[in-house]
C-alpha cells in the first residue's frame, strides 16, 4: 500500500494542484479535507478528469476537532499532513482580523494536536513570503528576519510558524517543513483547473484574465514611478503546479528521512521579479491582442519589489521551476476559456 497524505484544503488552489501531482507521483495515497467554504467540491470532479484518480474529500470544518479527529480514527495509516486550509484573502484580513487568527490558528492548532495524538510523522505547512514584511535587501533568503505583519493575514502565518516550531520541541517526532511561498499563478497545464476566483479579484492574473476575457473592462496599474526598471511593482510569479511540485519533493524529503531537522524552512520562488508591465506584455504576446489598461497612482501598501532566493529548495530538495511566465499566461488563458465552456 502506498503511504497516506492528508491534503487540508484539498478543493482549493494550490492543495488540487498539489494532489495531482501527488497522484501523478505515483507515491502517494492522498485525501483531503475541505468544508468548501471557500472552495467547490466539483473541483475533485476535475482532478479526477485530469489523474484518472477519485480522491475522497472529508467535507468538514478543521476548526471543529471532534469532526477533524475522525478522519484519522478512519485513517490510522496517515504518513503525513500537508496542511493548506486558511482564510487569505489581505483586504478581508485588515476588515476582518478576529476572523483570521481564529480560523487560521485554531485549525492549525488541530492540526499540531492530530499530529501529536495520532502519530503523524511528517508535516508540511503552506506558509507565504509575507512574514518577511517589507525587506531592504533581495532576493529574501531563509536566514532574512521576519519584518512587521503588513495585514493578519501575514500576521497568521508568523504566529503559525512560530506554533510549529515550538510543537518541535515537546514533539519531535513529528517532523515539520515550513514552505515559504512568493505568487502562484497559472493553472494546470491541460486547461481543466485552476484558480476559481471571486467577481473581484485582487491579484494580477486573475483580473488580467477578466480583462482579456472581456468580463472586465479595463485595469489599473498601480504606480509606474518606483525605484523598478519600469517603474512598476516587481513580484516573484511560481507557476502553481512547480508549487504543487514543490510540495511532493518536500514530502518526499520527510518520508525519507533526508531532513536535517525537527523542523526546517524552505522559500519557493523563482529567484526573478516581474514587474507588473512586463506581466502585461508577456500576456499580449500570448494571446495575439492588446490589453486595455491604463496607468494610476501608487496603491497604499504597496511594496516596491520583492523575490526569494530558493537555493536551499533547489539543493536539498531538489525542486527547479520548470514552467516560465508565458506558461503561466498560457495555461491562465487556457483555464479561463475552459471555465466560460464549461458553465463553472
Amino acid at each position: 500500500m502506498l503511504p497516506k497524505i492528508v491534503v487540508t484544503g484539498g478543493c482549493g488552489y494550490i492543495g488540487s494542484h498539489t494532489i495531482i501531482e501527488l497522484i501523478e507521483s505515483g507515491r502517494y495515497d492522498v485525501i483531503s479535507v475541505d468544508s468548501c467554504v471557500r472552495s467547490t467540491p466539483e473541483t475533485m470532479d476535475r482532478v479526477e478528469n485530469i489523474t484518472g484518480v477519485r480522491v475522497k474529500n472529508y467535507r468538514l470544518d478543521i476548526c471543529d476537532k471532534e469532526a477533524f479527529f475522525k478522519v484519522f480514527e478512519e485513517n490510522p495509516d496517515i504518513v503525513g499532513i500537508i496542511h493548506f486550509a486558511a482564510y487569505k484573502a489581505v483586504g478581508e484580513s485588515v476588515e476582518q482580523p478576529l476572523m483570521y487568527y481564529r480560523n487560521n490558528l485554531g485549525a492549525l492548532a488541530n492540526v499540531l494536536e492530530a499530529c501529536q495524538r495520532f502519530s503523524v510523522p511528517n508535516l508540511l505547512f503552506s506558509s507565504s513570503c509575507s512574514v518577511y514584511g517589507d525587506v531592504e535587501h533581495l532576493p529574501v533568503s531563509e536566514a532574512t528576519p521576519m519584518g512587521q505583519a503588513m495585514c493578519p493575514y501575514a500576521h497568521t502565518k508568523q504566529i503559525g510558524e512560530g506554533m510549529i516550531q515550538s510543537m518541535a520541541i515537546p514533539n519531535p517526532s513529528t517532523h515539520s517543513l515550513i514552505l515559504r511561498y512568493f505568487n502562484p499563478v497559472g493553472a494546470h497545464i491541460s486547461g481543466m483547473n485552476g484558480e476559481l476566483s471571486p467577481d473581484k479579484p485582487n491579484n494580477l492574473i486573475p483580473i488580467i484574465m477578466r480583462v482579456a476575457s472581456g468580463k472586465q473592462p479595463q485595469m489599473t496599474v498601480f504606480g509606474t514611478d518606483y525605484e523598478t526598471r519600469d517603474g512598476s511593482c516587481i513580484r516573484d510569479y511560481l507557476h502553481v503546479s512547480d508549487i504543487a511540485d514543490a510540495h511532493v519533493k518536500a514530502m518526499d524529503y520527510l518520508v525519507e528521512g533526508r531532513n536535517q531537522e525537527v523542523c526546517e524552512v524552505f522559500n519557493l520562488g523563482s529567484g526573478n521579479g516581474v514587474s507588473v508591465l512586463e506581466m502585461l506584455d508577456a500576456t499580449e504576446k500570448v494571446i495575439g491582442r492588446k490589453l486595455n489598461y491604463v496607468l494610476g497612482e501608487r496603491r497604499p501598501g504597496d511594496i516596491p519589489a520583492i523575490y526569494g532566493d530558493s537555493r536551499r529548495a533547489n539543493e536539498l530538495l531538489g525542486w527547479h521551476c520548470k514552467f516560465n511566465v508565458e506558461d503561466m499566461i498560457a495555461s491562465a488563458w487556457k483555464w479561463e476559456n475552459y471555465q466560460d465552456n464549461n458553465n463553472i
